[in-house]
């Protein structure tokens, strides 16, 4: 079984395309709809593989029977998790081309629903490292952002959320 696969397309159908599954306004979908939908694409997955697949994973969650992704949507859903507000800063890793343009602009969630962060300049370098050899680490004053408004959320202790963060806010970390 291609546990790398199955959690790609998990992640296509909660967060991006439900296609024909029932999706609620906070992203879940009923545990038993969604592995008859998986079974036409691996036959012989079951509920257990799913389970172990979502353990190792913190971008899921299953509740009451039912799952659903944390973050990362495309789609329109409502998904309620913690507001932190006891946080000094939070990193974001990116290219350089990017950085650039954030730096200028702020940072915005583009295609996704929220912009994604991390809680350490190592984490934030791991999430960088997927778009670049070399990535840019942003550092976010969210102190001063939540004083000014701003929401952070935490999905995971590897992931916090945010709308878009205005310039003010970011500078590059240049101490590594």
């Amino acid at each position: 079984m291609n546990a790398v696969a199955i959690s790609k397309y998990l992640s296509y159908l909660l967060r991006h395309n439900p296609e024909d599954l029932p999706i609620s306004k906070d992203g879940f979908v009923p545990l038993e709809k969604l592995l008859k939908k998986l079974k036409k694409r691996f036959p012989n997955i079951n509920k257990h593989i799913i389970m172990e697949i979502v353990s190792q994973n913190p971008r899921f969650e299953i509740k009451n029977g039912r799952i659903r992704a944390l973050y990362g949507h495309t789609i329109d859903v409502d998904v309620k998790l913690t507001v932190v507000k006891n946080i000094k800063y939070l990193y974001h890793g990116t290219t350089r081309q990017a950085a650039n343009k954030i730096l200028k602009e702020g940072l915005k969630p583009m295609k996704r629903k929220k912009v994604h962060l991390s809680p350490s300049i190592e984490q934030a370098m791991k999430v960088g490292m997927r778009r670049t050899r070399n990535p840019v680490i942003l550092r976010i004053d969210a102190e001063s952002a939540i004083r000014e408004g701003i929401i952070f959320e935490k999905a995971n202790e590897l992931v916090y959320l945010s709308g878009e963060i205005p310039p003010k806010f970011i500078s590059e970390v240049k101490e590594r």
